[in-house]
């Protein structure tokens, strides 16, 4: 223990610091001790129920104006009313109206977070928090009392604070980038706009200024939430597939697209192993960072080894380096050679072995 104690000062410091905001951390280091049930079909069952609800807000006011617009009886005037039900005929008043129900919210409080933390879901075990002892985090219990219990969705598992980035920050990105296309910059420039607004985040009051954590797997959620918004109204391609989009226009008004195959077709194609904090690592702040690679060794490696037998740390090593891109994009990944990986820490050899 004594190579942590140079660093305690520098913890102890950052456990000072007047904090008004909290960011959330998780732990997929420490696996579950039994199998969590896959809730993936439910969370989508979630998006879609609140997807429904947004959409059918819209189309109510959609009705009221084109009734307004033929009776003009105490209307607004026709060029705002036509501007209105452009704006609701529009991608982003679908997002928005989303947004809404599942992304609203502080941070440590949005809707879908909540919803994830304290729903019965209906397979169980859903949720898996190891205990203090155990953590991660037992020398700094700030990011213990904040920490997100792991479940797993379509065979990934992730804490549940990556479903209320995807929902609330994947809206911000969505945001950035649409303002950045309509002012003319392209593309990649206006992605690459809103990945960077993430980082910033991530490295201040979202991550390493409030937690000493800067989460990859939290800028893997932002995007992947970005692709979920642009996604709900128009054909988006993921993974080399074109998605189709989740609701269409018939006759001026918003329904489900019936070429959405299956409802799971809805999120499914946003879950990854790049929301998995131990998969996809973050970056400590350096006494933090020892402390952990000698937790995970110590408690996590054999379960890692038991759950994984087949598999050897040169595999684990290229599905971490894998996921350093989203669908061959730039999320936001910031590398390191000090990562606490499963590979490195778990299967350590002199190549692959990180400095502390």
């Amino acid at each position: 223990m004594k190579p942590f104690l140079p660093t305690v000062f520098l913890l102890v410091a950052l456990l000072g610091q007047p904090i008004r905001m909290f960011a959330f951390e998780t732990d997929q280091y420490n696996l579950p001790p039994t199998p969590l049930a896959d809730i993936g079909d439910e969370v989508a069952e979630y998006a879609e129920e609140n997807l429904l609800k947004a959409i059918a807000k819209i189309n109510a006011e959609i009705v009221r104006l084109n009734e307004c617009r033929q009776t003009e009886d105490g209307c607004d005037p026709q060029p705002s009313l036509q501007r209105r039900l452009a704006y609701l005929r529009s991608e982003e008043a679908v997002a928005r109206g989303l947004y809404n129900l599942v992304g609203s919210g502080f941070m440590a409080s949005t809707k879908a977070g909540s919803w994830m933390d304290s729903h019965k879901f209906r397979g169980q075990p859903a949720r898996y928090k190891t205990n203090f002892s155990r953590s991660i985090f037992i020398y700094l219990p700030s990011n213990y009392f904040t920490i997100s219990p792991t479940v797993k969705m379509y065979g990934h598992s992730f804490g549940t604070d990556k479903i209320a980035h995807l929902f609330q920050q994947g809206y911000t990105y969505y945001r950035i980038y649409r303002r950045a296309k309509a002012e003319g910059r392209s593309e990649s420039e206006s992605t690459k706009e809103a990945v960077d607004w993430g980082r910033k985040t991530e490295f201040t009051y979202y991550g390493t200024l409030v937690s000493g954590v800067f989460s990859n797997a939290d800028l893997a959620a932002n995007f992947a939430g970005m692709q979920f918004y642009l996604g709900l109204a128009k054909p988006v391609t993921v993974g080399g597939r074109l998605h189709p989009a989740a609701v269409v226009l018939a006759d001026g008004r918003w329904k489900m697209n019936t070429d959405l195959a299956a409802r799971k077709e809805l999120l499914s194609p946003f879950i990854s192993d790049h929301l998995n904090e131990a998969l996809n690592p973050s970056l400590y702040i350096p006494g933090l960072r020892s402390a952990i690679r000698g937790i995970v060794r110590k408690q996590s490696c054999g379960g890692w080894k038991a759950a994984y037998p087949t598999l050897a740390g040169d595999q684990f090593e290229v599905l971490t380096n894998s996921l350093a891109l989203w669908n061959g994009v730039d999320y936001g990944h910031k590398a390191s050679k000090k990562f606490v990986t499963i590979a490195s820490t778990c299967f350590a050899t002199k190549s692959n072995s990180p400095p502390s």
